[in-house]
């Protein structure tokens, strides 16, 4: 038994028309419940609610970025939770909702109350379904994104691993639309990969890919294992998380202490 947060992103979740892929949503939650019928407590950061709210209203006159993602937020919040809660239902599954800001991150009474509410939902076998405070949350006092957000949570409740689920295999060598490039499987403590990442972000979400490294660096070097895996594949969770895993490719932060544990055993 172990604690897993995962996080998936808007890419992950929406077609390529921009609305929201159930059909991928529903997946996600079977591989979850996969997940708690092992015994492991999850934690699941989703992006989405904007993109519910967006395709549910149309706006006629004209929104600024904030005033948009705040509408369509408060919008879709509510349709996104709600299929959470039906999806999950069918698994006699319990969820709850954790909208959260980053001041909430801050040493002090709220970090303290919002990690004993986080506690209280895995003791009693409930899942946290965590996302950012849009409809309050503005520019300055946003998460940099949800990979952001994910690593945070990761490390207040003292997770093994972080899973952060893209729609691209990891971090490439190059291009990953170049049939040159490879993805990196294994990233230990203090390697570099400045030169791999690619500053672009991500259509659906604020994120990229240079977000999910700084995040999974941070989150490694705390002690927790990081995976960058596409969460468009097939069974991803459960390909990550059987033995033998199986030919999936993906990239892992390998965990600071963890590193320090193979290098002992190997004699190092």
């Amino acid at each position: 038994m172990s604690r897993i947060v995962i996080k998936v992103g808007s890419n992950v979740l929406t077609t390529a028309s921009g609305k929201l892929d159930i059909t991928r949503l529903s997946s996600l939650v079977d591989q979850i419940a996969w997940l708690k019928s092992r015994g492991d407590k999850v934690v699941l950061v989703s992006s989405g609610a904007v993109a519910c709210g967006r395709g549910e209203l149309k706006v006629e006159n004209a929104l600024d970025s904030v005033e948009q993602r705040q509408l369509f937020s408060a919008i879709g919040q509510v349709k996104l939770v709600n299929l959470y809660y039906d999806l999950f239902r069918e698994y006699n599954i319990h969820m709850g909702q954790v909208l959260t800001m980053k001041e909430n991150f801050e040493p002090g009474e709220q970090f303290n109350n919002q990690r004993q509410c986080m506690e209280v939902m895995l003791h009693n076998d409930v899942i946290p379904v965590v996302n950012e405070n849009d409809t309050v949350s503005v520019t300055e006092l946003m998460f940099t994104d949800n990979d952001e957000l994910a690593g945070l949570i990761a490390r207040m409740i003292g997770a093994e691993t972080l899973v952060l689920l893209s729609n691209i295999d990891g971090i490439y060598t190059g291009d990953p639309k170049d049939p040159e490039s490879k993805v990196i499987r294994k990233v230990l403590p203090g390697e570099s990969l400045e030169q791999y990442i690619q500053s672009s972000k991500s259509s659906a979400g604020r994120g990229g890919m240079e977000s999910k490294h700084h995040t999974a660096r941070v989150v490694a070097d705390s002690g927790i294992r990081v995976i960058i895996a596409n969460g468009k594949r097939e069974n991803v969770l459960i390909e990550l998380f059987s033995e033998p895993q199986g030919d999936i490719v993906f990239t892992e932060f390998v965990a600071k202490q963890q590193a320090t544990e193979v290098a002992a055993n190997n004699g190092n």
